[in-house]
Formats: structure tokens, sequence, C-alpha cells
């Protein structure tokens, strides 16, 4: 049997770290595969329960009125995530078209969002209308409502006491629990469970609303099992399992979930209409397999992390601590290390490996971002996928791994294009 080193060219430095690194994160991995199994039995009860039948796997045209498949799918995922109804789209572009959806529709003009865990996500600045990102293109701003943010503490903490003196005046509290573009870890249950506490004690009417992107099945539970309101992510993230071509969800309080339905497609016809043509067996499937490719991106990320730290980096999180997202991040130092991280990635992909990806302007950014993702879904971040701002310190973002034996590999080669060339 032949060795990694048969099948790509890397040299002897790096395979004494990659040997380093397996036997390191050995606890590591059967951590994340404990929580693997638990999901995918509870994933498989989901579907029994709820009898999917081979005929929901066909989809509809026109209207989509009566599409059952797409209407068990929704019973499906609420069920998974303990929610009393849920939204789960193809016709969602993306993980921030899902969360704008879900803003505009539990927001009205003289309402407040307040943003309890710091400056949410770059795309969303355009959403809610932050400075003037999104200026005259109908943000939240344009439409009369108000915006509040509790800035995190230094050691990227949420401000509970900032969060419980402001939410008295706030309709939706926003919680992201994925870092963005900033140094933090992702933040677990227990963090987001002490942020929805505080801001409903502070105010019982309060709608708290978390943005769930690449954290789906990274713990045995989603926030919802904690008191929020609504989660929203995408599926072409965690959710999708890397075989589901398009869509996101929104899932969470029925009376919420309805009014975000309305939104989506236009008042007064909401989840009725909205056919689902030939994408019904991919979004089954990969909701079916999603326990089992978070963990292979989980595994990929605590792999990688270690080896980071064996090189010198100082990755968050670090491979033996907790996981409740699938991303890495650390700083490169320079342009020339994020640029070099990112086009070893672009190499050990299975898709346009021989592409070479350069920094550019990129619609929603601020600064110039450089992004490897040869993948087979365009933009899936739970292929393997690269991806950061041209700012200082040079902060690189790593997330995904369809397979574990095939991320190690072009993370070993991300490595050494970067820090051994």
């Amino acid at each position: 049997m032949n060795g990694i080193e048969h099948y790509f060219d890397l040299k002897p430095e790096v395979l004494a770290l990659d040997r380093q690194a397996l036997e390191l994160c050995a606890p590591a991995f059967a951590k994340v595969e404990a929580i693997r199994d638990e999901n995918q039995w509870k994933m498989l009860r989901a579907f029994t329960d709820n009898k999917v039948s081979a005929t929901q796997l066909v989809g509809t045209t026109g209207y989509g009125y009566d599409d059952a498949g797409r209407d068990k799918l929704d019973r499906v995922f609420a069920d998974l995530v303990g929610a009393e109804d849920a939204l789960c789209r193809s016709h969602f572009l993306s993980g921030t078209h899902a969360l704008t959806v879900a803003l505009f529709g539990l927001l009205r003009t003289g309402d407040t969002l307040l943003a309890a865990t710091g400056t949410p996500y770059d795309t969303l600045a355009g959403v809610i209308g932050i400075g003037d990102a999104g200026k005259g293109c109908g943000t939240l701003a344009e439409y009369g409502v108000k915006y509040d943010e509790v800035a995190l503490t230094a050691d990227y903490e949420p401000d509970y006491e900032e969060i419980a003196r402001r939410a008295p005046g706030a309709t939706v509290c926003h919680i992201q629990r994925s870092r963005g573009y900033t140094g933090r870890n992702a933040y677990g249950l227990e963090t987001i469970k002490k942020v929805i506490d505080t801001a409903k004690a502070a105010n019982p009417d309060i709608v708290v609303m978390v943005d769930n992107c690449y954290g789906e099945f990274t713990q045995t539970a989603e926030p919802t099992a904690v008191g929020a309101d609504i989660i929203v992510g995408s599926f072409i993230k965690n959710a999708g399992g890397g075989i589901a071509p398009t869509g996101g969800y929104i899932a969470g309080k029925a009376e919420l979930v309805e009014k975000c339905a309305h939104r989506l497609t236009c008042p007064g016809v909401g989840r009725e209409l909205g056919c689902t043509l030939d994408v019904m067996r991919e979004m089954f499937m990969g909701l079916y397999y999603a326990p089992g490719v978070t963990c292979e991106a989980l595994k990929t990320a605590i792999y990688a992390q270690c080896l980071l730290e064996l090189v010198g980096k100082n990755p968050v999180p670090h491979w033996h601590e907790d996981h409740n997202d699938i991303v890495t991040c650390f700083d490169a130092g320079t342009a020339e290390a994020l640029v070099g991280f990112c086009q070893g990635i672009q190499a050990g992909s299975p898709v346009d490996s021989y592409v070479s990806p350069e920094p550019y302007a990129m619609p929603g950014y601020e600064n110039e971002v450089v992004m490897a993702a040869g993948a087979f879904t365009l933009g899936s971040s739970i292929e393997l996928s690269c991806d950061g701002p041209l700012r200082a310190p040079y902060t690189t973002y790593l997330q995904g791994g369809l397979n574990f034996a095939a991320s190690r590999a072009g993370v070993m080669m991300a490595v050494q294009k970067a820090f051994f060339a």
C-alpha cells in the first residue's frame, strides 16, 4: 500500500509534521465522531418518523402547489432541530439571502435590530444599512428599521451587561454563531443560551435570531434547543452535506417562520408557492449525510489546527478545544503567506486544481479577498475552501472538507506552499 507521499509532491519535513499531527489528534477525532453518531441517529429517526417516501424525492414545476416533497423536508428539518416549523427552500440563494429574508420578515418600520455579538458578517452590512453600505438598494435602514450593536469584550466574549441594557429597546436580537472575519472562536450552545437568557430576561418579547451558518451538527443540538426563536443557515454549508446544490433554511417558532415565508415569496401567498424542479433528491440526501460530512470537515479543521501549531502559528480554535463550527482561522502574517496558503488549498482541490487564486474585489466585502474554492458546488464552504481579506494581520479562514483523507492532502499542500516554499 502506498502512502500519501506516493501521490503528492510533499517535502520530508511536512510529512514528518503530518505523522506527528495524526498521532496528537486521535482523541479529538474520537470526540467529533461520537457527535456524528448521535446526530446521525437523530437524523435517521426524523426521516423514519416522518415516513419519507420515494415519491417525495421528485420535484414539481410551475407554481409548485401541493409539493409533497418540499413540505416533507420542512417537517423533517423542524423535527431534527427541535423547532415548531421550518422553511427549507432551494430558492434561498445563500446564507446571507436566508438571513435577509428572515430579517425583513421579522422587522417592521420603527423596530430595532440589536446585534448582540458585535458587527455582523460583512455581507449583512448592505442588508442592514450600516454606514453607506447598500445605500439606495432598499436596506432595512431605508425602510425605517433602526440598528443597535453591542460590541464584544476585549477577549471576544459577549458583553452581557450591555445586552441587558439595550435589549428592552429592541425587537429582534441577532446572534452570529460563527466568527465572520474576526479572530474569535465560534460560540457554543452554552454561550448562545446565556445571550438568549440575558436578552429575554430584559425583554421577554424580544425575538432571538441565530445565524447558524457553519455551526450545524458540530454539537448534538442546535440553538433552538436552548431558546432561540429562529435559526437560519445555508444548504451549501454543513446542512447540505456537500450534495445539496443550493438553498437554505429558516426554522423556529411557527408564527415567525410563517412571516418569513411571506417575505420569501409575497405577502398573502407565503409557503404555498415555489416549485422544486429536480433538486429534492439532492436536498433530502444532502441533509441525511450532513452529520457525517460535518464530522469530516471537523476532523480536517482539527488536523489543520494541529499542523499549523507545529509550524508556529496560533490557530483559533486550537485543535484540542471544543469546535462549535467548521472554521479555522490564523494570522498568516503576510499577504504572500495568505495567498500562498489559499493557492495550496486550490491545488489540493478536486475541481480547478490548476487554477492559482489571486486577490480581487468581491461584492459585499470591504477589502480585496483571495479565495480558494475548487468545489463541485460553486461557493460551497462545506467543501474544502479557504479565503481571507487582504488586510493586516492577513487572517486566513479555512473551512470544509467532504472527506478527511483528501482534505488532509490539501492542508499539507497549503502548509507547504505557505511556509516551506
